[in-house]
């Protein structure tokens, strides 16, 4: 009973409380172009950049034509024509990887290359940091 009394006073004193504000669905997603480019050698190096297109800048050191790139293929590095460069037979493998939002959706990629040339001649621009 004394609870009830309580509010009940609380509410005469304060007025009735607010509604809490609705939610509708998830959280808001995300929007822009920032992708995170990185490529890790089994040798044991690493490096990364960050890299924005809306407008192009960032750590990478062309960003007007890795955006460019990354429009032209729809930020899928997959389907990257790739140069006709030759690259020498030496085994040192590298895992090349980009993540981020593009065009307000969440991306991913992840490819495996026998060596940083044969990175650098499927993905152009993109990985030449």
């Amino acid at each position: 009973m004394l609870p009830l009394l309580l509010a009940a006073s609380l509410t005469a004193v304060l007025g009735p409380l607010p509604d809490p504000k609705p939610t509708y669905g998830s959280a808001p997603r995300p929007t822009g172009s920032e992708v995170k480019l990185s490529y890790v050698a089994d040798a044991g190096f690493a490096t990364a950049v960050e890299l924005s297109c809306d407008p192009p800048g960032g750590g990478h050191p062309k960003p007007v034509e890795a955006c460019a790139t990354l429009a032209r293929v729809d930020a899928d590095p997959d389907r990257i024509k790739p140069a006709t460069t030759a690259c020498i037979l030496l085994y040192k493998p590298v895992t090349a990887e980009l993540s981020g939002v593009w065009q307000g959706r969440v991306v991913s990629w992840k490819h495996r290359y026998g060596n940083t040339c044969e990175m650098r001649r499927a993905t152009g621009e993109l990985f030449r940091f």
